[in-house]
């Protein structure tokens, strides 16, 4: 008398994780996101681990994350992960201001963002 169980949103050979409520904008959460685009897994790992953006090392525990959806929940090889997708997306705009000379407001943003990471397995060619 249970409900059925939800449908897998990706493919078969997919896993995904995602990040939400990250403090910098999407625009500097992109150029590190096109870091990992494409790579294995097992690559993307090192340049982020090296990478001297400050948001490399959240989106490293995303990527993680991912690896660890693959290989937990839907039991993919990690050898032969790649990061099929990586996506960056607006969140939360956090307005501030600070009072500036003759009485006027300069007005503060600052954005939050979301990544969304997908893993796919690939198998070698020989």
């Amino acid at each position: 008398m249970s409900k059925d169980k939800n449908p897998r949103r990706v493919a078969d050979n997919e896993a995904r994780a995602k990040l939400r409520m990250l403090r910098t904008s999407p625009q500097k959460l992109n150029l590190v996101a096109e870091l990992i685009r494409g790579k294995k897994v097992e690559r993307a790992l090192t340049d982020l681990t090296f990478s001297k953006k400050r948001i490399a090392q959240d989106v490293k525990k995303c990527l993680q994350s991912a690896i660890a959806n693959a290989e937990n929940n839907h039991n993919l090889d990690v050898d032969e992960l790649v990061v099929a997708e990586a996506y960056v997306g607006k969140n939360l705009l956090m307005k501030r201001g600070r009072p500036r000379a003759r009485g006027r407001f300069g007005k503060i943003v600052k954005p939050f963002s979301e990544i969304t990471i997908l893993v796919r397995q690939v198998e070698e060619q020989a």
